[in-house]
This record gives C-alpha cells, sequence and structure tokens, in this order.
C-alpha cells in the first residue's frame, strides 16, 4: 500500500519538483526506417580516392564497399500503477492518474532517458583510442580554475573531434563543478547564463555558455551523469553500479565512474525510440482491480554512428572521474 495523504487538510496540488527535466532531447530522432520488429539498419559506404592519371590512356579503377549494418534495440521497459477508486476520493485525488503520471514523467522517464544516452556514449568512448581521459576530482592532475578552459579546449581537439566542431555538431556537457570553476576562470571570458530551453511545454533551467561555438550544458543532476548503470534495480529506474572487491566467491565488479565532461555529435549520436505507449484506463475497463490504471511502456536504444569515411567513430569523447561508485 502506497503512503497516500489522508489527512482532512490537504492541498489538492502537488508540490513543484524540482528536477532537471531531459537534457538530451536534441538527440532524439524519430528518421528510421524499420525492418524487423526492434531492428533497423544503417548503410555505411565508403570509397577510394583519386589516382595519377597516365596520359597514355585508360582509367585508373576505384573501389566502393557498401555495408548493411543491423542495429537492435535493448532497452525495453514497461510500469503500471493502479489507483483505487477509494484513494483518489479520501485525497482529494491527489493520488490521482494524473498526477501519477506527471511525477513519473518528470522523475523517472526523463532522467532515465539522459541516463541511457550519457551511459551509453561513455561506454563507446571508452572504447576508443584517444577519445577518453580519466581526472581526479582533487588532488594531482585535477580541474582548477587555473586549468578547466585549457583542459576542455584539448577535449575539443581530439583526434577527429575539429571536423565535426567546424559543422557546429557537437555538443559538451559537464558535471556542476566544471561549470564552476569555468566562472572562476581567468582565461575564460565568455558569459555564463542560466537559461531555460523550453522542451515538450516544460522548462529545463541550467547554466550554458560556449566554448569556440560548441554549447557547453551543466548537468545540475548528476545523478544520471556516469559511465554506466544498473538498469534493473530492486526499486526500479536506474542507479549506478556499486563496486565490488573480489573475496572468497565473490567476483570483482568495477564500479561506474561520475563523468566529469562529455562531448556528444548531434550528427551520429542518436536516442532511437520505437515504441512509447501510454494506457490509461478507468475502473471497469481493465482487470487490474477497482481504480484507475496507468500503463507506460518504452523500447528505446542510443547508437553512435560512424563516419561515412572510413567507418569509424570518430565524433565522442568523454573524460571521467577516477574514483569507482561505492554506494551511498
Amino acid at each position: 500500500m502506497p503512503n497516500l495523504n489522508y489527512a482532512e487538510v490537504w492541498e489538492p496540488e502537488l508540490l513543484e519538483i524540482m528536477i532537471q527535466e531531459t537534457l538530451t532531447s536534441p538527440f532524439i530522432t524519430s528518421n528510421v526506417k524499420w525492418v524487423g520488429a526492434r531492428t533497423f539498419h544503417f548503410t555505411q559506404m565508403s570509397t577510394s580516392g583519386f589516382k595519377s592519371h597516365n596520359r597514355n590512356g585508360g582509367w585508373n579503377q576505384g573501389t566502393y564497399v557498401q555495408t548493411d549494418i543491423p542495429f537492435t534495440l535493448e532497452h525495453d521497459r514497461d510500469i503500471s500503477f493502479l489507483v483505487d477508486k477509494a484513494n483518489v476520493d479520501e485525497t482529494n485525488a491527489t493520488a490521482s492518474i494524473q498526477n501519477i503520471s506527471r511525477t513519473f514523467e518528470k522523475t523517472q522517464a526523463s532522467p532515465e532517458t539522459d541516463a541511457l544516452f550519457f551511459s551509453k556514449v561513455a561506454q563507446k568512448a571508452l572504447s576508443l583510442e584517444k577519445y577518453h581521459s580519466s581526472t581526479p576530482r582533487t588532488g594531482s592532475g585535477a580541474f582548477t580554475k587555473a586549468n578547466v578552459f585549457s583542459k576542455l579546449k584539448d577535449m575539443l581537439k581530439a583526434g577527429k573531434l575539429r571536423r565535426y566542431k567546424a559543422k557546429g555538431a557537437l555538443v559538451m556537457y559537464v558535471d556542476s563543478f566544471i561549470m564552476d570553476l569555468l566562472e572562476q576562470s581567468t582565461e575564460f571570458t565568455r558569459k555564463i547564463e542560466m537559461t531555460q530551453i523550453a522542451e515538450g511545454g516544460m522548462g529545463i533551467e541550467t547554466r550554458v555558455t560556449d566554448i569556440d561555438g560548441v554549447p557547453i550544458m551543466e548537468v545540475v543532476d548528476d545523478e544520471r551523469f556516469y559511465d554506466k548503470f544498473n538498469f534493473d534495480g530492486e526499486n526500479g529506474g536506474f542507479e549506478p553500479v556499486e563496486k565490488v572487491t573480489a573475496s572468497d566467491g565473490v567476483e570483482a565488479v568495477t564500479g561506474s565512474h561520475k563523468i566529469n565532461v562529455l562531448i556528444a555529435c548531434l550528427m551520429t549520436c542518436k536516442t532511437v525510440p520505437k515504441i512509447s505507449s501510454i494506457y490509461y484506463k478507468d475502473p471497469g475497463d481493465h482487470t487490474e482491480g477497482d481504480g484507475y490504471l496507468y500503463m507506460n511502456r518504452s523500447l528505446s536504444d542510443v547508437f553512435v554512428f560512424p563516419n561515412g569515411k572510413d567507418g569509424k567513430i570518430d565524433s565522442i569523447y568523454v573524460d571521467i572521474d577516477t574514483v569507482e561508485y561505492e554506494g551511498e
């Protein structure tokens, strides 16, 4: 039984939930041609280049390679809530389906969208040479107000990121302590502003600025800003993976790392939704009980696509903390 407020004096409206909304919505795409239940195909092509012309006649033969790559969605999620008719009446409808839906979308669905994106892009970047680094929060080599600007500039120069920066396709996400240091930096002269980003009729308030034309966005709610998550916790939702030290009969588990900086490319990083189903059922229209039923299913995933020149992934970067997550 949920803890409902049966007090005789109540406010019909829920308290405002202070949480950062979805930050990665620009990466969500619906431009996908489906060929299977949860698989779509990406066609990758590369060609050879010019060769020296022979004036005695003849043409150099080039080669091209076209590869059909399947991508399968794995992040399949659902939840339902039953609100008994009596609970709706006795709490002045603060336990209504509308309030549960709003609270769920704001505190669970939106943060999980970001968590999936950040962790998937981070894991891919960690597998690539030249596109990841580790920086401690304190001690030798840590970010400081004196070096934060130059460190971020260097990250934007990593590998082939310059080509995507020139196209205006990069977005940099930073932890709040990075944005704090930028505000104190004597090297960084750009203005950092608190702004509201409209998304779905809701405002996301966060600090934003830019470096060399690349938008820098603060991730205030850093619970979603780790390099990997457990999406099958006891209470649902998502949580960082806790570090486990090997002992008799217990295998070691590498804990999650907080992300300091993540750079993603709007051209190649995509959150791909397949199913987004929300159902509201009145009492009598279902067999779950005498109440109002809310059901929500989401099938989606995050993919980082290779470039169109040589089939390599070269458009992302992540910098993580050196400390593994050990629980609260």
